[in-house]
């Protein structure tokens, strides 16, 4: 008899919502406590250094009057090292000071529009003789002062432009992307929750006076964000300088903002030395196209039929190069009546591809449709559509007057607002690596556009050059200085490139097909499923897990000579990604020539098409989640050391996804996910249950089990603070353990007014782990926005049920309303094959869901 079901997903089954049970917090530091005992040692020195600060700084002001500098009306920038333990926004609350932007190992940059630091100077004061409300003073290790405002240009320059702000001659142009601050300080009130023993009317009062307060908190932020723009412009335009693009977050609060600017050095100076509020000046990406290698071979005809894709078919926008839309092997699926070209003239009129040697966009349009092979004949279905937004020009180059954050809004805007896409592939990189401080703010639009629109964007990693001379050294140059593959891949010049980095994005790398040795050259990556010699590695900004999967994207190959050559020569065309290409300058419709991080992502943007196609009516949060937890590291990775499966991670994050796991199971793997997004608070909780058969915990069977969980969320976002701290609210996750039954779980991850019984010892093994000290050394799983790990148990230690809590954690928003959306997929699969799974689990499920209808029933 037929199953009754086609391996569809099973629902995850929610049992309890309650305040979260968390630990920690953090513990003051030693040199905290150090002076705490010697606070009158402490205060003088603090003290001498605001004193030098304020004093030099009103040197500065009256040198730039002398020099008919433009007038600045707006405080003093310093720059703090406070204890990682302090919560930033004391010292707006306690000192009134405007946190311009939290920086690595402690150090923030803060304004005040007192120079003389009159508030902060007493409280100083006031720590010497114990005074109340002065305590912090003692989390605020060092005030740094200079002259030359080394140690704040030092965490607001670029490394490049650190190095030559010396020798800038004041008139040589510069075209920088500069952040503004504007958070002010002040905060909104927390809304009014209405007291159960007021009146009506009482309640009512406090309601409209708190909303009053509300709407003044956000005028004077509207307020604040103008007169900031106003005071910028009043010194660029001084300087003649040029505003080339701008990007602010369209939220109700934008913390900051970022303008692209032409400016002679003089300006530039200028700005970033008398305007506090600056907080991070970088130079434009230049962005960085793969190694193309150009095949004089006729175009083979094939005989071969390509049938449309549905109407409602899912819809991916190719954000590159443009498309050679009229290609064969694409036009039946180009949406051709959105197609764009976002880039200046003279190229505003076209949306073809004219990147010599085969295109770029077009390439990337045909993995997206066909994945790693291209058919060759027959009857071909298409399943998804292709929309064409072209960002890049014939020499695949974004010219630098276009603004990548700007440039992505008018994307999303074209595309999404108007025709509801939700998929986007954007094969398009930095040629450097990232920064590691503050979120770009190209890669904070991809977060900011995901978290508010519902959509996924698919980023590749980006790649490094054959040859290339330091400081960004190509494969060649890295291999010559003694650094061996895989080793030289976790080199801060191979770490991924912006905006790679971005929380948000399904970030892809690549990994090689095969290992060839002929006619004197070799692949350079040692087997199938290795990383590819040019794929630039993690782990993304702030410890992040990135990438967190891979695809076939080729690999270099090295000659026997000396010095070796890396190149992409003919004979390794069975290490390259099988890929349409552009006949527009003539050459094949199709080929392996070519590779790179760019045909690595649109491979997962066909399984997210695929995966809306199936559950067309669920978030992007739910399909990167499935993504995830559909990849596995290669067979052989399995036998590797507990150092080297780090060094994988860093890598190829949690390995190759694939479509068939990520949309159906079979007999021996069941997948259980939850429906839409779902909100949690900080400080909340929520528990899912998942019952687990008998007849899969029968003692004497002896079968293996694998269990996959991914979270997957998001939430607001503030460019100028860090870590958890960058995010409004951030989650993560934690299991029962093997021995521990759902109440004691329950009573362990939800507070309650009576202590818990600590039930239940044995936990799981599992990959990365929640806690850093175990697991995987340096992987840090809920640091990021996607956070999947897995473990391996024999079928006899499973518990009665698998139980998982989703936990949430204030971020930088202290609103009790703020939240996060999640979505959440949890998988068991018998590795051996002999077992069947999804049978038993789904009549548990069931089961399990009338119980939980009933009990509604009844508590109603």
């Amino acid at each position: 008899m037929p199953p009754d079901h086609q391996f569809e997903h099973l629902p995850l089954v929610f049992k309890h919502h309650g305040p979260a049970r968390l630990t920690g917090g953090g513990s003051d530091a030693d040199l905290t406590k150090e002076f705490r005992r010697n606070r009158k040692s402490h205060s003088t020195t603090l003290l001498s250094s605001l004193t030098a600060a304020s004093d030099a700084w009103r040197k500065t002001q009256v040198a730039r009057r002398e020099q008919d500098a433009p007038e600045v009306e707006a405080g003093i920038p310093l720059v703090l090292q406070v204890d990682t333990s302090l919560d930033l926004d004391d010292l707006r609350r306690q000192f009134a000071f405007e946190v311009v932007a939290e920086e690595e190992d402690g150090y923030v940059i803060v304004a005040s529009e007192d120079v003389d630091l009159a508030l902060f100077r007493q409280k100083v004061k006031d720590f010497a003789g114990g005074g109340t409300g002065s305590g912090n003073i003692a989390k605020v290790h060092e005030l740094l002062d200079s002259d030359t405002q080394e140690d704040r240009l030092r965490r607001v320059l670029s490394e490049r432009l650190f190095a030559e702000w010396p020798e800038m001659q004041d008139d040589a142009l510069y075209i920088c992307d500069v952040g503004i601050a504007c958070t002010g300080n002040w905060a909104a009130p927390n809304p009014f929750k209405p007291r159960a023993h007021w009146k009506a009317e009482t309640n009512q009062r406090h309601e409209e006076k708190n909303r009053a307060e509300v709407q003044a908190a956000y005028d004077r932020w509207d307020e604040l964000r103008e007169d900031r723009r106003a005071e910028v412009k009043r010194i660029t335009d001084h300087y003649g300088a040029e505003v080339l693009g701008e990007y602010e977050k369209a939220v109700p609060v934008p913390d900051s903002f970022t303008l692209r600017v032409r400016i002679a050095a003089r300006g530039l100076k200028d700005l970033v030395l008398s305007y506090p509020y600056v907080f991070e000046v970088t130079e434009p990406d230049e962005i960085e196209t793969p190694q193309q290698q150009a095949r004089d071979l006729e175009d083979q005809l094939a005989e071969i039929e390509f049938q449309a894709p549905a109407p409602d078919a899912p819809v991916v926008c190719v954000i590159d190069s443009g498309i050679q839309e009229e290609h064969r092997w694409l036009a039946a699926a180009v949406d051709g009546s959105v197609s764009k070209s976002f880039l200046p003239a003279p190229d505003a009129d076209s949306v073809a591809d004219h990147v010599a040697g085969g295109g770029h966009g077009t390439r990337v349009a045909g993995a997206v449709l066909y994945g790693r092979t291209i058919p060759k004949s027959g009857v071909v279905p298409l399943e998804a559509r292709l929309q064409n937004a072209r960002v890049l020009n014939g020499r695949c180059e974004m010219p630098r007057e276009m603004f990548p954050p700007e440039v992505l809004e008018q994307v999303v805007e074209h595309f999404h607002r108007v025709g509801n896409t939700r998929l986007f592939n954007q094969s398009v990189n930095a040629d450097s690596p990232c920064r590691t401080t503050h979120m770009s703010a190209w890669a904070a639009e991809i977060d900011r556009l995901s978290h508010e629109n519902d959509i996924l964007v698919v980023q590749s990693t980006g790649n490094l050059k054959t040859d290339r001379p330091a400081p960004r050294p190509g494969v060649a140059q890295l291999l010559e200085t003694g650094r061996p593959y895989p080793d030289y891949l976790d080199q801060p010049a191979c770490r991924l490139a912006n905006p790679a980095q971005s929380l948000q994005a399904m970030t892809v790398g690549s990994v090689a097909i095969e290992t060839l040795e002929q006619d004197g050259w070799r692949s350079i990556a040692t087997a199938s499923g290795a990383p590819s010699a040019f794929g630039r590695s993690g782990p993304g900004i702030w410890g992040v897990i990135k990438p967190e999967v891979v695809e076939q994207g080729g690999d270099f190959l090295v000659s026997d000579g000396a010095p070796p050559a890396v190149a992409t020569p003919d004979v390794g065309a069975n290490c390259y990604t099988e890929l349409v290409r552009s006949t527009r300058n003539g050459g094949p419709a199709h080929a392996r020539d070519c590779v790179g991080t760019s045909f690595a992502a649109p491979q997962v943007a066909r399984i997210a098409a695929r995966l809306q196609a199936v559950l067309p009516e669920e978030p992007c949060l739910l399909y990167r989640a499935l993504i995830a937890q559909s990849a596995r590291w290669p067979a052989w990775a399995n036998g590797l050391s507990p150092a080297e499966q780090a060094a994988l991670l860093r890598r190829i994050g949690y390995g190759i996804p694939d479509l068939d796991r990520a949309t159906t199971n079979t007999d021996q793997r069941v997948t259980l996910i939850t429906s839409g997004k779902t909100k949690l608070e900080a400080g909340g909780c929520h528990i899912y249950q998942v019952p687990v058969p008998e007849r899969l915990r029968r003692p004497g069977e002896d079968h293996q089990i694998r269990i996959d969980v991914t979270l997957s969320y998001s939430t607001a976002t503030r460019r100028t603070r860090r870590k958890h701290a960058y995010q409004a609210t951030w989650l993560d996750w934690v299991t029962n353990r093997r021995d521990e039954l759902l109440e004691p779980f329950v009573e362990r991850a939800i507070k309650r007014e009576a202590e818990y019984a600590n039930q239940g010892r044995e936990t799981f093994n599992w990959t990365v782990h929640p806690q850093v000290q175990y697991g995987l050394s340096g992987a840090n799983r809920s640091a990021g926005t996607l956070q999947k790990d897995w473990a391996y148990i024999n079928s006899y230690n499973l518990p009665r049920d698998f139980c998982i809590a989703v936990r949430g954690h204030q971020g930088w928003n202290t609103s009790p309303d703020s939240s996060a959306a999640y979505t959440l997929a949890v998988t068991f699969e018998a590795t051996g094959g002999e077992l069947s799974v999804y049978e038993e689990v789904r009549a548990e499920v069931l089961e399990l869901i009338v119980q939980a209808e009933q009990e509604v029933e009844i508590s109603d």
